[in-house]
């Protein structure tokens, strides 16, 4: 016979007991890195369109115009460098028997629970910015997802590691000899 019984709100697991795990710290680097690339990009960007327009526009349009450019720059250095420094810190992880939790978002908090037994595939990878830092990221696959359905960025590379070896292990599958 199917039963079902309510379990009262207050015998579920405490979720302030989890012990997260703080992303590595050269993750907030990393992330300041490519802001950088990214600022490069934006500037090397407005220089060009400068030249562009003090060409094309050579009337009396062109420097207000080249002024509302500078601007650009200018307006995007405080987020770009300050938005890893202040998400990165609110990103962690937890390692459970039966499940991987992750947490992310400053505005909008979400926390992620997989559990083990759901998992079909994972995947370790790293960019070349990653490669530099010595950090990696790890993709869950779960049955039914068209991609993965959890990534965590910034492990370290070591830790990405034996956290996948882990979780094969986990599910059962075997491991291929590199």
């Amino acid at each position: 016979m199917f039963e079902n019984p309510e379990i009262a709100v207050d015998d579920l697991p405490k979720v302030e007991t989890v012990e997260w795990q703080d992303m590595d710290p050269k993750f907030a680097r990393r992330k300041l890195a490519e802001s950088a690339i990214a600022f490069v990009i934006i500037v090397l960007a407005v220089v060009i369109l400068q030249i562009v327009f003090g060409v094309v526009l050579a009337d009396n349009g062109a420097p207000r115009l080249i002024r509302t450019l500078l601007l650009a720059p200018l307006v995007l250095v405080v987020p770009l460098f300050a938005w890893p420094l202040i998400s990165v810190p609110k990103k962690g992880y937890a390692v459970r028997d039966k499940d991987i939790l992750y947490k992310s978002g400053v505005f909008w908090r979400t926390v992620t629970a997989i559990p083990f037994n759901r998992i079909q595939h994972v995947e370790k990878s790293s960019t070349p910015l990653d490669r530099k830092f010595n950090l990696a990221s790890l993709q869950l696959f779960t049955a039914g997802g068209s991609g993965g359905d959890l990534q965590i960025h910034g492990l370290p590379a070591r830790a990405a590691e034996k956290l996948r070896v882990f979780i094969l292990d986990k599910i059962g599958s075997t491991l291929e000899k590199n």
